[in-house]
């Protein structure tokens, strides 16, 4: 199995937590996130997109995305729910991370690891965009220890990838309590390895 990968995406690290959760090998082709140049020619009969994370399965099929990745790995283990209203809670939060949450605390930490400056507009809206997902995780984890369930599942894995790493992008965790533990008992888990791995 090989993934084309980024040793700095949250996008990537989240496939790669899981896959270290499952015990799962597999091969990396590290591919830069900034330089896009000969991205058609490595990833366009595997990703129409030509994003990473894309992963080719052991059989040659690719599977792109990486809440889909998340899922595909997941399914039939402890880290996403049988039960079909937990399922349907899990899939919520993979959509809130990829519609409120990534856009904006992703977005501004690659701004300053690729040495970018965007517009005071831009900014702005990418601060309160990303106050807000973090609020909602706020009020959400004040009352419970994961996101669905009292159980550590993907949903946590992928609000986690860019939530433990939004400082870089401007974001101060410290007025955030409930989220600052769930980073804690996230790191916890058995298996759990940093995203610089």
């Amino acid at each position: 199995m090989l993934l084309y990968d980024s040793a700095v995406s949250g996008n990537c690290y989240k496939v790669r937590l899981l896959l270290a959760h499952l015990g799962v090998a597999y091969d990396r082709h590290a591919v830069d996130v900034v330089d896009r140049s000969g991205r058609a020619e490595l990833l366009g009969e595997l990703n129409p997109a030509l994003r990473i994370p894309t992963l080719v399965l052991d059989d040659g099929r690719p599977l792109a995305e990486s809440n889909a990745i998340l899922v595909y790995f997941a399914d039939g283990t402890p880290y996403l729910p049988e039960d079909s209203y937990e399922r349907a809670q899990v899939l919520q939060w993979l959509f809130f991370e990829q519609y409120d949450h990534e856009p904006n605390i992703a977005v501004a930490r690659f701004w300053k690891l690729a040495g970018i400056t965007p517009s005071d507009e831009d900014a702005a809206g990418k601060s309160h965009g990303g106050k807000r997902a973090l609020k909602a995780m706020e009020s959400h984890l004040s009352a419970t220890d994961f996101l669905v369930g009292d159980r550590y599942s993907i949903a946590d894995i992928s609000v986690y990838a860019y939530t433990h790493v939004a400082p870089e992008g401007g974001f101060e965790l410290e007025p955030y309590p409930a989220i600052n533990a769930w980073l804690e008992r996230v790191a916890a888990q058995p298996g759990h390895v940093p995203i610089s791995d």
